[in-house]
């Protein structure tokens, strides 16, 4: 982070490596971090140590001198999670909640410039604990010199009011039902107290997970009553090589084909591919819910070592650098994605 320029206006105290040490300065004095328990602390201060770590890759000066990040939150989310899945090994909760930290770490300072401020904020309390959240975003805001700091301390103010309102302070926004939670997320609908008729009569699960995670164990062991549609069973059977994109267009073509004929005839099953990104994810679920299935997402997680390991001993084994381009692009799926989410993360 040393030598990463920022705002004069919004970072007059220097560079990134400063405004780091500024916010872990502060975080440690408040009296709320105080008050928690170590493991809650640990999490805190390392997601106030990485809130900024993609600033490095993402900083830009345009032609009148301004300097900004984008995105350098979502980037830099991603990055924690390569760190504490590959060099790191950390507990996947703690993980997870480090992640989403450093990914919605800005959210309580513009959060009422969003379009839809309280779908971001019900979102945001499904992924992260907004009391720990104010908590980074107020040392965030301490931990810099600028002449709008009691601006960002009021609006960290009203985003406390705001989740005390909705009843997420601290905690996840309840939802009367699965179904009420799902189609609040998935029609952007005004009101999440709102508990849509429930005519669901088959189940689609979906996998998600990197290649070598066990998947397929999983299927067998909990779900063999199901048909299962797989890309790669799929693939291997017409001969189609991962690389070939047309190829692999026909295969998503046919497969998309046999889930529609299942759910017009309102037989469940189970949709077996990596999915581990949220588009993916996105663009079967809009097609799926159409139907009006029940939809459980299941993301399958082994420990980095154990990962490589099984996939040199699979019978279609994938080669070492994609499967480290996968975890690049690895975007855990989140409970509003779906009506159920189970994480199988090797522990249970």
């Amino acid at each position: 982070m040393h030598g990463v320029p920022q705002s004069p206006v919004h970072h007059a105290e220097g560079d990134v490596a400063i405004h780091t040490q500024m916010v872990l300065q502060q975080l440690v004095q408040l009296s709320e971090y105080n008050a928690l328990d170590a493991e809650a602390k640990e999490i805190l201060w390392a997601s106030a140590l990485m809130h900024d770590i993609e600033k490095r890759s993402t900083t830009v000066t345009d032609e009148y001198g301004n300097i900004t990040s984008p995105s350098h939150a979502r980037k830099g989310a991603m990055t924690v999670r390569q760190i504490l899945y590959r060099e790191i090994p950390t507990p996947f909760t703690i993980r997870e909640q480090i992640s989403g930290l450093v990914k919605h770490h800005g959210l309580p300072l513009w959060i009422f410039e969003k379009g839809n401020t309280v779908n971001a904020l019900l979102k945001a309390s499904l992924e992260v604990n907004t009391e720990w959240l104010y908590m980074l975003a107020k040392a965030d805001a301490l931990g810099r010199i600028c002449q709008d700091q009691a601006d960002l301390l009021y609006r960290l103010d009203m985003f406390r009011v705001l989740c005390e309102e909705h009843d997420c302070w601290g905690k996840s926004r309840h939802f009367a039902t699965d179904l009420a939670r799902f189609h609040y997320f998935q029609s952007g609908g005004p009101d999440p107290a709102y508990v849509p008729y429930n005519n669901m009569l088959t189940e689609v699960v979906i996998l998600s997970g990197l290649p070598g995670s066990g998947k397929d164990h999983y299927l067998h062991q909990h779900y063999r009553h199901l048909p299962v549609i797989s890309l790669d069973d799929m693939r291997r059977r017409l001969k189609i090589d991962r690389k070939d994109t047309k190829g692999n267009g026909r295969i998503i073509q046919a497969a998309m084909e046999q889930a529609r004929e299942y759910l017009r005839n309102l037989q469940s099953f189970a949709w077996n591919a990596t999915n581990i990104t949220r588009s993916m994810r996105e663009q079967l679920i809009n097609v799926f819910e159409v139907y009006d299935p029940r939809i459980t997402l299941v993301y399958v997680e082994v420990p980095y070592h154990k990962l490589v390991a099984q996939n040199r001993s699979r019978e279609y084994s994938i080669p070492q650098a994609a499967i480290e381009k996968l975890i690049d692009k690895l975007d855990i799926p989140k409970l509003w994605e779906a009506h159920e989410l189970k994480y199988v993360t090797g522990k249970g």
